[in-house]
Parts: structure tokens; sequence; C-alpha cells
């Protein structure tokens, strides 16, 4: 598979799957063997089953409002790019309160299309704060 469709795909099913916090979709983009890091200094994630307890965890806490992925930036072997940004009400002990991450992915695909390799740079803000307060690769429309 071209790096250009598999990271098409990787940013869709991503976009659709943590809004609907479906694991199961955004696992089947990765290899078996995948390596991801959620942040650069954090130990990786070896493994969909890894990645899968991640995700769970993740997600456990919170509700996306909106998931936004830009469009991907594609270089040489496999490499791809893209800038995510998400608002969500997070519960807590203090009760919920809104939140804004942003960040981008980095990946590294098989010749087949699949995630071998994934690694986040991501921050956090508390309330909404619009993707488009701060464009770069989300600075063009979304997507239909």
């Amino acid at each position: 598979m071209e790096t250009a469709a598999a990271a098409q795909r990787f940013v869709r099913v991503w976009e659709s799957g943590w809004a609907a916090h479906d694991v199961e979709a955004i696992l089947a983009l990765y290899t078996e063997d995948c390596v991801h890091r959620s942040m650069p200094f954090r130990p990786p994630h070896i493994g969909r089953a890894a990645l899968a307890t991640y995700l769970r965890w993740s997600f456990a806490d919170e509700l996306p409002l909106s998931v936004r992925f830009s469009d991907p930036l594609v270089g040489e072997g496999g490499l791809a790019v893209a800038e995510f940004h998400v608002t969500a009400e997070e519960s807590g002990a203090a009760g919920p309160r809104s939140s804004t991450l942003a960040g981008c992915v980095f990946v590294r695909f098989t010749p087949e299309g699949l995630a071998a390799e994934t690694r986040d740079y991501w921050h956090t803000a508390p309330g909404r704060e619009p993707a488009s307060a701060h464009p770069f690769l989300l600075g063009s429309p979304p997507r239909p």
C-alpha cells in the first residue's frame, strides 16, 4: 500500500475511532509487534495488547466532544505526520471539566500499510480551545 493511502486511512480511522472510543478499529491500523510512544519520555507500549491497554486507560474518563486530525504530511521511507486536536469533558475527583488536547503523531508504515511505530507529542489545557486558534496543519478546512 502506498504511504499516502495508508496515512489517509490512519488519520480517518483514528479520528472516528477516538470520537467513538473504538479501540478495536484503532488497533487494526497497527502491526502485532508495533511500538507506540505516547510521550517522548514515557516507556513505549510494545505490541497491540499493550497499546490496547493504554488506549482503554486513556479513554476511560473522557467524553470526546470534537476530534480532528489534519491531512497527513507524507515523507520517504513509509513516514507520515499528522496534527490532532481534541476537546473533551473529563471526569475527575473534582467533577467534570472541559479540556483540550493538541499534538501530532509521527508514523512509520510497513509496505502493507500498517503502523509499525508511532510517536505522539501532545499537550493538554483546561477549557475548550478551538483548533482554529492555533492553525498549522489543522488550518485547512475539515474533511467532509
